[in-house]
């Protein structure tokens, strides 16, 4: 899914930002109000999805690709694809992280969105090592990549979104004027969150969802004095010059 670029970016990437997730609906779930707000500063936002949800309790791959493609719309982002990793068997083997790469290469984000490198489900884990080690070959001026997928490329920022993670975030994005379109998003998955009983003590019950959804925003929003919020890890240390321009305040 792909619609036309609305605001100018200084950066030479054909994206600004880049959410890669498992599957179709987990960037919904963790980082979707994220994109929204950064969407709103003008930045260009897409989505990767690995697999395209073959082998899940509920729905369709098909079914999933349509949804997905009407959560994009929601979401504002530039351009959304999914690989065709197995659905189920997210491997971090070197064809996969060629796959990867070639859309980095292609895309060129400035900042990626991984999942969280910790979790209940191993294609999540397993797609935040994939995707650090396909963000890490992308660099790699003798990657064994076409021409054609474009020149050498490595994000600047790599980001973890860990909302389904038992971690204190390095720091939280304000999703407050995107919290309705957030959820929005993630209902358009009628095959995933609709009523039935396929699955039932798996799924979150649709009418839990709202505030089940809205509760966990709200949790992390309290923790930087902001209504609702998602949360973010990053490995790295952060530099400041300017004491008097830290946010949030202390007491």
């Amino acid at each position: 899914m792909a619609t036309p670029q609305a605001s100018p970016s200084p950066h030479a990437g054909l994206l600004d930002v880049l959410a890669i997730a498992a599957h179709r609906d987990d960037v919904e779930q963790t980082c979707g109000g994220t994109l929204l707000v950064q969407r709103a500063f003008g930045w260009r936002t897409g989505i990767l999805d690995l697999t395209r949800g073959e082998s899940g309790t509920r729905g369709t791959a098909s079914e999933r690709a349509a949804e997905a493609d009407a959560a994009a719309r929601i979401l504002r982002v530039t351009h959304r694809e999914a690989l065709d990793l197995p659905d189920g068997s997210v491997q971090n083997t070197l064809e996969n992280r060629l796959k990867i790469a070639a859309v980095l290469r292609r895309l060129r984000p400035r900042v990626v969105i991984l999942p969280y490198w910790q979790g209940r489900h191993p294609d999540h884990y397993t797609t935040s090592t994939l995707g650090y080690e396909a963000c890490f070959a992308a660099g790699l001026a003798r990657l064994d990549l076409p021409a054609e997928f474009g020149a050498p490329h490595r994000p600047y920022k790599i980001l973890y979104a860990s909302l389904y993670a038992d971690v204190r975030p390095t720091f939280v994005v304000d999703i407050s004027a995107h919290i309705e379109t957030r959820l929005q998003s993630l209902l358009t998955y009628r095959s995933q969150y609709g009523k039935q009983s396929a699955g039932a003590g798996l799924f979150v019950p649709e009418e839990d969802i709202r505030e089940r959804t809205f509760a966990t925003a709200r949790h992390y929003g309290l923790l930087a004095g902001v209504r609702y919020a998602e949360p973010f890890v990053q490995r790295e240390v952060a530099c400041v010059d300017d004491l008097m321009s830290l946010p949030v305040q202390s007491i």
